[in-house]
């Protein structure tokens, strides 16, 4: 089985290799059909892993070689096929290999066809990585492997500044938060003497609790910049610069979701600091409604769907910080599904109407691209989570856990948020599908994906409607093999048909208020003019609360005031002023003395001369101060020297 899973990790490094041997010369088919037939390889592999592992409840550890050994510290390339890794290699692979399929067709027209691929796939290895390393250790390196992927693939058209821009914010942003990531594995090492998962945990119930409050702190901080949770969100909206097959795979159902891995992983770690886990917990809920706020009023397809990724990733992060970490997994994988079919739909749309993002401008694209409208509207009833699709399955049971274990304020807030999810996915489904065709008033005659394409999505939008089914009693039974196995119910079945039918109930009543708002034939592209768009509310959650701005303001500008401050007068009068002197003296010296290196004759005979009158002087000098040392030490010891 190591044959498996080695396959499994390195098939998407071959592919992007493969690729990139084709980097800088023009479109070649053959760099987006290889990485895409070794990315299900890999798929192939995980599956055949999978049903090793649920069939019979072994794990495979194995260890690819030593990377580190000094002293005590012992870190190998090992890495392990377990019932929580196995559930990551599955959702990586599946998604991985359908974005694969599916940008032949997207990036058919593009010049850097062949660069994509090879970044991309160079993703997914970091990704495979990051979830079946070991250690810590090996975590790290696939964490910042996706972390200079996503630079590469969000700045990926590098002569649009946007882009590039964004990239950067996102890479700098990260590396903030891995600093403290960095800090919390010190901190482990420090504490246990491994970096190894199995050891460490076992370790850390013998340490104190202010020891392991610290490592589950800084572990988090880490998290949070991966995951894009407040306030190191701001990244995760503007990394939709990059191409459409990024944005479905890196920021819906892989990097972003690293972060809740963490979490998932470390259970044995937040278990023994529950009030840390609370707060993870707390600071999920703010989150999930935060972002859900800010997608009500956004003006462009790709953001709105990011914000529904940041606000989930929430939900995420509440039902991990509850204790509920097959929930959280559970949550991440059916999500994964629905979340990744509606970027890929938001990518036929943006194809179609020749990179028109604003809904407002579009309009009746039902009639032309009806495929697209049942995928994508079939994915937002499971982001809407009404049953039976997948989400109705994962995000109740994230409502059950807040509800069972009395945290009231968490469950209303995330009970809101649902509706607010329900009203910001229908709000773009209306208005892209459906009312009057205001794209022709811009000449856009829109049409339909490649049905390759449409085929290639066709895997996550089967998901997307089973998952729930599917995965609920296998996926428990296979996980809970590792992870707390609580179940959450509700102990009352009045309360419980009370709660989901009133969920439901208020799920359905703001998608049928969305379309009653957005689908009326008077809709017209906002210019700024409308009462609306004038309240302070309004603008409060276009601008994102104000946070970017917060941001330029008190940080950016005043490190760049204090950087240029540096540079003028430490950088240049001092350091490079100290290195320029000490140029210029060794310039003006070699200058000065080249005439003795002439070859005139008589010159060096001059030069001669006056070194051997120096070098007897020296030995005159050293000779009398040898025979009448003992007088001038007299002579300085009066003088008091």
């Amino acid at each position: 089985m190591e044959l498996f899973l080695y396959t499994a990790l390195f098939s998407p490094l071959v592919g992007s290799l493969f690729a990139a041997l084709f980097g800088s010369r023009p479109k070649t088919l053959i760099a987006g059909v290889v990485p895409s037939i070794l990315l299900g390889v890999s798929l192939l592999s995980s599956t055949i892993l999978l049903v090793l592992v649920l069939t019979t409840g072994h794990t495979l550890h194995v260890e690819m070689m030593t990377w580190m050994a000094t002293g005590d510290l012992y870190i190998p390339f090992g890495f392990v096929v377990d019932q929580v890794s196995v559930t990551m290699m599955m959702v990586v692979t599946v998604v991985s290999t359908v974005v694969h399929v599916y940008a032949i067709g997207y990036m058919d027209h593009d010049k850097g066809f062949n660069r994509f691929f090879a970044w991309l796939s160079a993703f997914v290895f970091s990704m495979m990585v990051l979830v079946m390393s070991d250690n810590f250790a090996g975590l790290f390196i696939g964490w910042e492997g996706v972390g200079l992927c996503s630079w590469g693939l969000i700045g990926f058209w590098y002569k649009k500044e946007s882009a590039t821009w964004a990239a950067n914010e996102a890479f700098i942003m990260n590396r903030i938060a891995d600093l403290g990531m960095l800090i919390g594995i010190f901190l482990v090492y420090w504490n246990t003497g491994t970096l190894q998962y199995a050891e460490a945990f076992a370790a850390m119930p013998g340490l104190d609790t202010m020891t392991l409050t610290w490592i589950g702190i800084f572990l988090f901080v880490g998290a949070m910049g991966k995951s894009a949770q407040f306030p190191l969100h701001t990244w995760l909206a503007d990394a939709m610069e990059g191409p459409t097959p990024v944005s479905a795979l890196i920021h819906a159902a892989t990097m972003v979701t690293a972060g809740v891995y963490l979490v998932v992983r470390s259970n044995e770690l937040y278990a023994l600091i529950p009030n840390v886990g609370l707060f993870i917990a707390s600071l999920g809920a703010f989150v999930a409604i935060f972002a859900a706020t800010m997608a009500l009023v956004n003006r462009d397809i790709k953001r709105v769907i990011a914000y529904s990724t940041l606000s989930q990733l929430g939900y995420m992060f509440a039902a991990a910080g509850l204790g509920a970490y097959w929930v959280a997994l559970f949550h991440l994988m059916a999500h994964a599904f629905f979340k990744a079919l509606l970027f890929l739909g938001a990518g036929n749309v943006m194809h179609a109407m020749h990179d028109e993002l604003d809904p407002f401008k579009m309009g009746g694209l039902g009639k032309t691209m009806k495929a697209t409208m049942i995928m994508m509207t079939l994915a937002s009833v499971a982001l809407a989570g009404i049953f039976p699709l997948a989400g109705f399955f994962s995000k109740d049971l994230i409502l059950e856990v807040a509800f069972v274990d009395h945290h009231f304020i968490i469950y209303s807030v995330l009970l809101i948020t649902a509706g607010l999810t329900a009203f910001y996915s229908f709000r773009i489904i209306a208005l892209i599908f459906h009312g009057e065709e205001r794209h022709l008033e811009f000449g856009i005659h829109p049409h339909e994906a490649y049905k390759f394409m449409l085929v290639a999505m066709s895997p996550l939008l089967i998901l997307a409607i089973i998952a729930g089914f599917l995965f609920k009693g296998t996926y428990f039974d296979m996980v809970t093999a590792i992870l707390p196995d609580t179940e959450y119910h509700v102990h009352s079945a009045t309360t419980y048909w009370i709660m989901t039918i009133g969920t439901q109930l208020f799920v359905i009543l703001s998608i049928a208020f969305a379309y009653k708002k957005y689908m009326s034939k008077d809709i017209k592209v906002p210019d700024g003019t409308s009462k609306m768009e004038n309240r302070f509310c309004y603008k409060l959650l276009k601008n994102q609360y104000y946070i970017p701005y917060f941001y330029q303001e008190y940080f950016v500008k005043p490190y760049r005031e204090l950087s240029t401050l540096f540079w003028e007068k430490i950088d240049m009068k001092v350091v490079d002023a100290t290195v320029d002197g000490v140029a210029k003296i060794l310039y003006s010296t070699g200058e000065n003395t080249r005439g003795m290196q002439s070859g005139n004759l008589s010159t060096m005979l001059k030069w001669m001369v006056a070194g051997l009158i120096g070098l007897l002087s020296l030995a005159v000098v050293f000779g009398l101060a040898a025979r009448y040392s003992g007088e001038i030490n007299n002579i300085l010891s009066g003088l008091g020297v």
